[in-house]
């Protein structure tokens, strides 16, 4: 049996039309498709946070949270790609997601084939001046100057790209199938990891796609909005255009999937493999007044992601399971499956297979989710989400089953149930210090030109 993930990052849940979430701006076809035969959860939730800290935890079945945060792949940690090759398998490992090839990061370890595909975000790839794109039409009047560098940036990686063969998404599907193609030839069983940067912010989808916003907007083009209150640089008119632009590339995100299916049928993986696709996390589009991640946004939009599992032939297609689950169990879940569980006795994860097979219940009561260097942390069940905020702000409850969108914070009147809630996860899963807002910008800089 084959084994082959894909990672689609910053994928919101409510944005994947299978999920039946109310108001969802867009059809996801081609994902929805791969969903219908396949086992699809509700409430599996990265644990450390953001991207890096989320792969580590997926590729090694351990957590971050307790001890690391945006750190390369240690020597010591013994990687999937490490178990599946040394189990014979033909590993390979194809990304447009530059964080994981960025100097000594080393996720590319123990794959046999690595390939990555330049230009997302601030990427350290493009030169010169942009020729097409015009910074004065990205930007509002009250845009913080410190954030123009990083517009900047994304601008000269987004110049000349017009057609969705252009960008990064379709580029890794390509090669991808390029991989597969080689390795079917050769009769190999193959561990393949996608790994494509798309939906992450700067949103700039290819023409055809984007067609969700007001087609009279004369604003700016915020392809790269700052993180701070929308209020505070833009408006009502600006925020819906951004909306519509992200919503744009998960349709393009979709359509690539789309190429990526078509040509795993023709070769007959969708027969032979176990695939599951899956996002790090969601993206904040200023839902409770901010874009972009931080320790401070851990609501659905954020936490809420799709993880489908598609056994090979599609068996036991059609599943939906309200289970809790964690980022660490993935490993360990296709590790059994493959036939190498023995490999997952010191990990954090644990196998959901008998969840999977049987609707055996959750391992869990509760997840958490957090930054490691920040005190605020987000301790879920199936109905409730507790977030527990720094020092002196007030900690939020949520009926995430009656209040989705998390509007209503009922934590006055169900103070028993919050201690309740919090004792469910350790005390060495909770933050112990409090750091300045920025996080997030912090580690999303790190290695480029911008540092």
């Amino acid at each position: 049996m084959n084994v082959i993930v894909l990672m689609l990052d910053s994928l919101r849940q409510d944005h994947v039309s299978f999920y039946g979430w109310d108001n969802c701006p867009v059809k996801t076809p081609n994902i929805d498709a791969l969903a219908a035969e396949a086992a699809v959860f509700d409430n599996i939730y990265p644990e450390g946070m953001p991207t890096i800290p989320v792969r580590t935890d997926l590729m090694t079945g351990q957590s971050s949270l307790t001890n690391r945060f945006w750190q390369p792949m240690m020597a010591t940690d013994v990687t999937a790609s490490k178990i599946f090759r040394r189990a014979g398998y033909f590993t390979a490992l194809v990304a447009d997601t530059y964080h994981l090839f960025k100097p000594d990061m080393n996720f590319h370890r123990d794959f046999e084939a690595f390939r990555w595909i330049r230009g997302a975000e601030y990427d350290s790839v493009g030169t010169g001046v942009p020729k097409h794109l015009k910074f004065e039409d990205h930007v509002t009047p009250n845009t913080p100057r410190y954030w123009h560098q990083c517009i900047k940036k994304c601008l000269l990686n987004l110049d000349g790209r017009i057609e969705p063969e252009d960008f990064p998404c379709y580029q890794t599907v390509a090669n991808t199938l390029e991989v597969l193609a080689q390795a079917r030839e050769a009769k190999q069983k193959v561990f393949l990891w996608l790994d494509t940067f798309q939906n992450h912010e700067p949103w700039c989808p290819p023409k055809k796609f984007d067609t969700f916003g007001d087609p009279n907007y004369k604003g700016p083009r915020m392809v790269m909005p700052p993180g701070h209150w929308a209020r505070d640089w833009g408006n009502d008119e600006i925020t819906k255009r951004i909306r519509s632009l992200y919503t744009g590339e998960v349709a393009y995100v979709d359509w690539c999937m789309g190429l990526l299916f078509d040509g795993m049928r023709r070769m007959g993986y969708f027969d032979d493999s176990l695939i599951v696709l899956l996002s790090d996390h969601g993206h904040p589009l200023a839902d409770h007044g901010k874009f972009l991640k931080s320790s401070d946004r851990m609501y659905n939009e954020l936490l809420k992601v799709p993880f489908i599992v598609r056994l090979p032939g599609g068996k036991l297609g059609g599943r939906r399971i309200t289970a809790l689950g964690r980022f660490p169990d993935l490993l360990p879940t296709v590790l059994d499956y493959a036939g190498l569980g023995a490999n997952a006795a010191s990990m954090a994860g644990r196998s959901l297979r008998q969840v999977i097979d049987s609707g055996a219940p959750s391992p869990y009561e509760a997840t958490v989710t957090g930054y490691f260097e920040s005190v605020e942390r987000s301790i879920r069940t199936e109905r409730y989400h507790l977030f527990i905020r720094k020092e002196d702000e007030f900690d939020e409850l949520y009926d995430i089953i009656a209040d989705p969108h998390e509007q209503k914070n009922i934590i006055g009147e169900n103070a028993k149930l919050a201690e309740e809630l919090a004792s469910k996860i350790g005390v060495a899963y909770m933050g112990n210090k409090t750091v300045p807002r920025g996080v997030q910008g912090k580690v999303e800089v790190a290695g480029t030109s911008l540092q």
